[in-house]
């Protein structure tokens, strides 16, 4: 019997949109893998600057600043500030400090995430439409954020030890070797050898429960507030009401990653602590036996948003009245 399989599998005109497709698809992904170097280049020294942060390194003394009403407070240096200091103790090279791995760890992330896309193909599934009542949408949405968040953790508990190795520690620990200016991690597989004899297999995935539990949560909020909104609060007869819908994942996105950051600052930390360098340790930070212990401690001290603004970053009340005093 002659089937359509058969005449693609018999005739080479049919296997040319296959190759073509394939092709494409490669250059696609060698196009995202380049633009997303250039980002990752751009933005390296907000990230240096936001990981000092973070680990609670403040070199810069606060000036006194007042606030619209009038009330005296103490503010902490903002980015510039920052990244000056580093230039000055570093010079300009500084701020790029752990960019290789980061890079590095940036292109393995994505071919990852494409050839799982590629193993774990989604179903037929149709885009939400006008036509559909509540359930159906809504089942549509719930499987689509499933087979996303099916293809977010395979690949990032594949990439994450190169992450921690090529990035987390390469990268995040030579990043926090500023703060006792030591010379423990620098090369790739002396990294390798370092967190295997000091921490065995489960250094490699430093930090890896909270990054994925903040990504999870990242992707069913966003997708599933995103499909509400547009569902119950943007009228269908609202002329823009398309553009509007178009706009919505993303200004949710930003929303949600906001109250998702405590999870992101908890994998740093975890994969800074106690691994040898004096940022990870008593007195600058407390030896945490597991993340959970980090999160309360956080906390507790109110430190769970540390390193989420750049700018007009206020010492707390405590400290400013011991300065004072």
């Amino acid at each position: 019997m002659v089937t359509p399989e058969n005449l693609s599998g018999e005739t080479g005109a049919q296997r040319e949109p296959k190759f073509d497709r394939d092709a494409s698809t490669t250059a696609v992904d060698t196009a995202i893998v380049l633009l997303g170097a250039g980002v990752t280049a751009i933005t390296h020294p907000l990230l240096y600057v936001k990981l000092l942060i973070q680990i609670g390194h403040e070199p810069l003394t606060p000036t006194v600043g007042t606030t619209m009403f009038g009330r005296k407070v103490l503010y902490l240096p903002g980015f510039f500030s920052y990244a000056q200091h580093i230039i000055r103790v570093d010079g300009k090279r500084g701020l790029f400090r752990g960019l290789s791995p980061r890079i590095m760890s940036s292109a393995i992330s994505t071919m990852v995430r494409s050839k799982v896309k590629q193993t774990i193909p989604a179903e037929e599934v149709e885009n939400v439409s006008d036509r559909d009542d509540l359930n159906t949408s809504l089942r549509k949405v719930v499987k689509e954020t499933s087979h996303e968040m099916v293809i977010q953790c395979l690949s990032r508990i594949a990439t994450h030890p190169f992450h921690v190795v090529m990035f987390l520690v390469i990268s995040v620990r030579c990043m926090a070797q500023f703060v006792g200016r030591e010379i423990k991690y620098r090369g790739l597989f002396s990294c390798i050898a370092n967190i295997f004899k000091e921490e065995g297999v489960g250094g490699f995935f430093a930090g890896v429960v909270p990054h994925v539990l903040g990504e999870v949560i990242f992707l069913w909020c966003c997708n599933l507030l995103a499909h509400f909104i547009n569902t119950h609060a943007v009228d269908n007869n609202f002329s823009q009401a398309p553009a509007v819908r178009s706009y919505t994942k993303f200004v949710m996105g930003i929303a949600v990653s906001v109250l998702t950051y405590p999870f992101m600052l908890v994998a740093d930390l975890m994969a800074v602590n106690n691994c040898g360098l004096v940022a990870g340790v008593p007195p600058n930070s407390p030896i945490f036996k597991s993340w959970v212990r980090c999160w309360a401690h956080l906390s507790h001290e109110g430190h769970l948003f540390r390193g989420s603004s750049f700018f007009f970053r206020r010492v707390p009340v405590k400290a400013m009245a011991l300065t004072e005093e």
